[in-house]
């Protein structure tokens, strides 16, 4: 079951965060197809959130076709999203690039702004991406 954490300082609206969170865990493949959400109830009790602002994330996933809400049992996953294993070798990679980047004194901000940039880079739109200039007659 995911366990919602909210941060309150970070700008994005909580109920955001709670589907940023719940896509994560799809994702991921910590949530799947038929496993159940946690109620309203138990994220407000473990959040200390309003009962709405759950309502209204779990409203917005349902919206995008990723949960279905059954009356009087609870809110379901529907579909998954594209899944990276939990225990994938680039989940693994990844670790060890996030332990020496924090080792060598990089904090989260730092991190993320160059994973931000490393992604824009790698997925942005074809007509967006800068591809490397090469020689003429230089393939590499």
């Amino acid at each position: 079951m995911v366990e919602y954490r909210i941060d309150r300082h970070s700008g994005v609206a909580t109920y955001v965060q709670i589907v940023q969170q719940t896509k994560q865990a799809l994702r991921l493949g910590v949530l799947r197809p038929g496993d159940k959400l946690p109620t309203a109830r138990e994220v407000v009790e473990a959040t200390a959130i309003n009962p709405n602002t759950v309502l209204k994330a779990y409203r917005e996933l349902e919206r995008e076709g990723l949960v279905e809400a059954r009356r009087g049992v609870g809110t379901f996953v529907r579909r998954g999203l594209s899944t990276a294993p939990a225990d994938s070798p680039l989940r693994t990679e990844l670790d060890a690039w996030a332990v020496r980047a924090r080792d060598t004194g990089l904090d989260r901000e730092d991190v993320a702004a160059l994973f931000t940039a490393v992604l824009e880079e790698h997925f942005a739109p074809p007509a967006a991406r800068k591809e490397p200039a090469h020689p003429e007659g230089d393939p590499s």
